[in-house]
């Protein structure tokens, strides 16, 4: 018997609506932002400014994206930071 897409995503959003999502993390912004995503339905959400999970739009994508970005350098910038102090007390 063959299963068309249409039939496979019908199953998994009757899946989820019997059980429930089964969320994993898909992207990890920062240490307290992350996307998840349904392991059957994919449906994608992520931690919006109070902690909580929310769907994930276009505009939550491009605001992780800018986070994600800004968190990227000043962690840079601190890794410096230090290698810099460590060689100055080092001398």
């Amino acid at each position: 018997m063959k299963i068309t897409s249409n039939k496979l995503a019908l199953i998994t959003k009757m899946y989820c609506t019997l059980f429930g999502h089964e969320y994993q993390v898909s992207k990890k912004v920062t240490s307290h932002v992350k996307e998840y995503c349904c392991k059957y339905c994919k449906k994608e959400l992520t931690t919006d400014s109070n902690g909580n999970l929310t769907e994930l739009t276009p505009t939550f994508r491009e605001i992780n994206a800018i986070l994600e970005r800004i968190y990227q350098s000043k962690t840079e910038r601190l890794k410096e930071k230090v290698i810099n102090s460590s060689a100055y007390q080092q001398v």
